[in-house]
């Protein structure tokens, strides 16, 4: 393994996906608790959440931060369906949203069978349009990001919403703590993160990998990857099949098989990461109380 004080390079091919002269820049700082961040090419911009200061924050390269949306029901993660709108989890309010395009909010999901949801986490969108999003407990455990709550559902999830229908089903409900979710570049795959070790050290840090079956189901569950410093929390993939994870060191980065390539080291815990910039080739990265960004090779497979 080579290391120096930004990379540690686990396999050859990590090489190929770093710029080397690269470094580390901090866009932001004075987050709680930075996460969620999204890009939108269309208007040059990055949002992010800061979840116990109840807002949404937004970057320009011209014009740096400033806020987007305050109060946010401290709005975790966010993504963007295939019409450009931005999708959000909001402990709060422990619903799904949808911002229109003249800034009003769609209620997407906020219970299942009946009872409330826990606390939606993070969210993606597949091409046919459905949600899928996560739901484990962080956001009611206490009032720092969100309001504390006994959970109304007996697991914690991962469902999968037909926003044309109101359909929403439990695909998977045997997690500890389900957060970070994505699919793989062709939707074959989805990978979601067990963090559960966040408050027990014997519960899982994994990412674990599911076969999607006719855009409806998921099948053939398996561990992909265990992440060795922290917790899995947000996820993302590239256009080449790599999957990049937050971490407590900094973002870990996993081929399409598994292997471990290396690592970008950030020196604050990582709770999520999106690519962006015109070419989808510069990382941000919520750490903490900042937003960082660095450019990589890669490309972010994030559609639109």
């Amino acid at each position: 393994m080579a290391r120096d004080s930004l990379y540690e390079i686990h396999d050859p091919r990590f090489v190929h996906l770093i710029v080397s002269s690269a470094r580390l820049e901090e866009l932001y700082s004075g987050c709680r608790w930075a996460e969620g961040p999204v890009w939108f090419n269309d208007a040059n911009q990055l949002l992010w959440s800061d979840i116990p200061n109840q807002r949404m924050l937004r970057w320009t390269p011209e014009g740096g931060v400033s806020a987007y949306r305050q109060p946010s029901n401290f709005a975790n993660g966010h993504t963007r369906d295939r019409q450009g709108r931005l999708v959000s989890c909001e402990h709060g309010t422990r619903r799904v949203t949808r911002t229109e395009v003249d800034g009003s909010i769609t209620v997407l999901a906020d219970s299942h069978q009946g009872r409330k949801l826990n606390a939606p986490n993070d969210v993606v969108v597949r091409s046919d349009g459905t949600v899928w999003f996560t739901d484990p407990t962080y956001g009611i455990l206490s009032d720092y990001e969100g309001y504390r709550s006994e959970p109304e559902q007996a697991t914690r999830n991962v469902y999968r919403l037909d926003p044309a229908t109101g359909e929403i089903d439990a695909v998977v409900t045997d997690f500890n703590q389900p957060n970070g979710l994505a699919f793989s570049p062709d939707e074959t795959i989805l990978y979601v993160a067990d963090s559960g070790a966040s408050h027990d050290d014997v519960l899982p840090r994994h990412i674990r990998a599911f076969d999607v079956v006719d855009g409806r189901r998921l099948a053939n569950d398996r561990v992909f990857a265990v992440i060795d410093k922290g917790i899995p929390d947000g996820i993302r993939t590239d256009t080449a099949g790599n999957l990049w994870s937050s971490a407590g060191d900094g973002v870990h980065c996993f081929a399409a098989d598994g292997a471990r390539l290396g690592k970008i080291l950030v020196p604050q815990t990582v709770a999520n990461l999106t690519f962006g910039g015109p070419r989808r080739n510069r990382l941000f990265i919520a750490a903490t109380n900042s937003l960082y960004s660095i450019y990589v090779t890669a490309t972010g497979a994030q559609v639109p």
